[in-house]
């Protein structure tokens, strides 16, 4: 027989009374829980694998907690890796808070795509429910759970229609994607997750100083490539024949490589010596370094600058400074090249000692930026302005020192690397504008406390020889 006529099984009174019964038992029995959409910057068209994503926005809404016994207990997971844990929750949410509360915000995102209004990043056109890949975080347990799936017809059709949405959430394994709510509980939750390496920057810095020497008659001023050879795999030793009086002079030669050509690039000068006859120049023979060809000329000059002597080595050095050689009254000025390591000045090599000095000149070293300059911000995008390595920031501090005599530290720990930072180079925030020269980069991430990488990778240069061509044995 036919329904019953006097009851409407479903009028839309009856489906608003049923959805503002389910609401007022969410707001009374459930608890609040961040929704976060997650945005899509981009994705692989051949799997549909999201290989970039981040999550800046949140909405607070109300959710019944389904499990009754904890985070469906018995689902951990003992793997060689160590224990996986695959906490699951389960969350009822109101079908009607969500269409009129989340659902306006991203059908605004998604009609802001498809106008091209912001095309930084894609989202799916499914807005009208949660879609899976997006997070919670259930502050009770402060921990954020990615929805793996929705169940949007049960119970089923009561009175002709759906009221809940049943999310099947699984614990987050956060894999690099951005997240900053600028909601403070969500934000550092995430904080110390991920892939986090650490860049070191500059504090201070001092300007190295040095004094020059005026030498005497028959020094060699300068050593003049011939032929810059080829094949060298390092640096082959220089050979200058000795003076018939006097000392001898000593170079090294510096190698470089154009087209796949390793050859020498210029001979530095150490030291200049004495008692050489421009009549009868040394001879400069290069042995070693696997390459073959290389030959040079001197040229004897009177006067010129025969030593440079270090008087402070300075600080915070880390790409290489210019040296400035004041000039004679009538000759020729010297010219000089620096060498550093740990941020000082090691030593100074001639590449022309110049001639013609009566007394000793000035002696310049370039001087570096002795602070960085602002603060960088959470979650902003920094870029090396020499390796254009881009990077985003995950915490910014000056860490003090417990050894004494041992300056405090300032640390750039920064996540989603698409390169490596050079020591000397200046890092910028995007954000901040603030500015730091880069001291060392430390590209290994040891913020999981089960990593044993590194301690992995030791024993097994203990155990096999990875210079050898197969160090397994011969095919």
């Amino acid at each position: 027989m036919a329904l019953n006529p006097f009851f409407l099984q479903g009028s839309t009174n009856e489906q608003f009374l049923v959805q503002d019964l389910i609401n007022e038992q969410l707001k009374i029995y459930g608890v609040e829980v961040y929704y976060l959409p997650r945005k899509i910057f981009s994705k692989d068209n051949v799997i549909e694998e999201i290989q970039s994503s981040k999550f800046d926005d949140s909405f607070l809404i109300e959710a019944y907690i389904n499990n009754y016994d904890g985070y469906n207990p018995g689902v951990d997971i003992m793997s060689k890796f160590g224990l996986k844990l695959k906490n699951e929750v389960s969350l009822t949410i109101s079908r009607e808070r969500f269409e009129e509360f989340i659902t306006p915000f991203l059908e605004g995102m998604v009609s802001g795509i498809r106008e091209g209004v912001n095309t930084e990043y894609d989202m799916s056109d499914l807005v009208e429910r949660p879609k899976e890949g997006d997070l919670i975080y259930f502050p009770l347990g402060e921990r954020l759970f990615e929805i793996k799936r929705v169940e949007f017809e049960k119970p089923f059709y009561q009175l002709g229609r759906n009221y809940i949405y049943e999310l099947e959430c699984e614990l987050y394994e956060y894999e690099n994607e951005q997240i900053d709510t600028s909601i403070e509980e969500v934000d550092n939750v995430i904080e110390d997750e991920g892939f986090i390496t650490t860049i070191t920057l500059v504090r201070s810095s001092t300007q190295a100083t040095a004094t020059a020497i005026v030498g005497n008659e028959g020094m060699i001023g300068q050593i003049v490539l011939t032929d810059d050879g080829s094949g060298y795999t390092s640096r082959p030793t220089v050979t200058i024949s000795d003076p018939v009086f006097g000392t001898t002079a000593t170079a090294v030669a510096i190698t470089t490589s154009i087209g796949g050509v390793q050859s020498i690039d210029y001979i530095a000068i150490t030291s200049p010596g004495s008692g050489y006859d421009s009549s009868n120049p040394p001879t400069v023979t290069f042995t070693g370094g696997g390459g073959v060809g290389a030959a040079a000329t001197v040229v004897i000059v009177d006067n010129g600058i025969s030593a440079l002597s270090i008087t402070n080595p300075g600080s915070g050095y880390y790409s290489i400074p210019t040296v400035t050689i004041g000039g004679p009254s009538i000759g020729e000025t010297a010219t000089a090249v620096a060498v550093i390591s740990e941020g000082k000045l090691n030593t100074l090599r001639f590449t022309n000692t110049g001639y013609g000095y009566t007394e000793a000149p000035s002696v310049t070293i370039e001087s570096v930026d002795p602070t960085g300059i602002g603060t960088f911000r959470y979650n902003e995008t920094v870029i090396g302005q020499t390796s254009g390595t881009e990077a985003i920031v995950r915490d910014f501090r000056t860490y003090a020192s417990t050894t004494p005599g041992i300056p405090a530290s300032t640390k750039l720990r920064v996540s989603i690397n698409n390169g490596s930072f050079y020591p000397g180079e200046v890092v910028v925030g995007t954000i901040s504008s603030a500015r730091y020269v880069v001291e060392s980069y430390d590209s290994n991430s040891y913020e999981d406390p089960y990593d044993s990488n590194e301690e992995i990778e030791l024993g097994a240069i203990d155990i096999i020889d990875f210079t050898e061509t197969n160090p397994f044995g011969e095919y």
